[in-house]
């Protein structure tokens, strides 16, 4: 009777192993083979998928949903965080979160890039597109994470406000000068455009974009320092240069 519970008793436990591993082998086996992305501006997604996937081990699902829940993930430039969020065995969605930025300036030899609230997020030796450079300023040492250490505050505002309204108008700038006695000016391809000390920015901004597509191709200086689109008198004036 002992030696038939034995028996029974050992088949069980091999029949349970050999289930096991049967289920190993078939989840090991099952390769993600379909990847979509979303919430990406800065990176395509053949991209993304290089960077998360970049290898057969990566590729497997059941590693990948390990990795994804046990580990530290994978730290990409100007990218806050990524989800990855199976929908199949094969089948994988990465929502990414990317980091905010609306400027940078030049600090040796490298780029750092600021959010809207002045924080720096991003240290870079490369350019982002779409992203204008701050020139003009001063200002102290630069930690990573912390706020731009501007000698002006009210320069810092000025700063914000200015890429918000720019951001509305979805108007991308090359660079933003700022001058010793606080005047801006704008550098977009060909066209400088002079905006003055700051007042009526939102305006300026407004006509600006209105005025561009009549622009296009052309080079020169736009005159809006003393724009006010109530006044008629203050208008402004576009300087042609060959």
């Amino acid at each position: 009777m002992k030696k038939t519970q034995y028996r029974r008793s050992r088949r069980l436990k091999i029949t349970a192993l050999a289930v096991i591993l049967l289920a190993a082998a078939l989840l090991l086996s099952v390769r993600i083979s379909e990847v979509t992305v979303t919430g990406n501006e800065r990176y395509t997604k053949e991209e993304l998928t290089q960077i998360l996937f970049p290898d057969q081990w990566s590729r497997n699902s059941l590693f990948c949903f390990f990795r994804d829940h046990l580990q530290e993930h994978v730290q990409i430039p100007f990218v806050e965080d990524y989800e990855i969020v199976f929908q199949g065995p094969g089948k994988v969605e990465v929502i990414v979160y990317e980091k905010s930025v609306v400027g940078y300036v030049s600090y040796m030899s490298s780029y750092m890039y600021f959010d809207k609230d002045g924080i720096i997020v991003e240290s870079a030796n490369e350019a982002l597109p779409g992203v204008p450079l701050v020139t003009g300023l001063k200002f102290g040492q630069i930690v990573l994470y912390q706020k731009l250490p501007l000698e002006k505050e009210e320069t810092f505002r000025q700063i914000l406000n200015l890429t918000q309204i720019l951001s509305i108008f979805e108007l991308k700038v090359d660079r933003i000068q700022y001058g010793s006695y606080g005047d801006i000016t704008l550098y977009l391809k060909e066209i400088e455009v002079l905006l003055g000390s700051g007042g009526n920015m939102n305006d300026k901004i407004s006509e600006l974009n209105d005025m561009l597509p009549h622009l296009e191709g052309r080079k020169g200086i736009l005159h809006l320092e003393d724009y006010d689109e109530m006044e008629i008198r203050a208008g402004y004036t576009f300087e042609p240069k060959s």
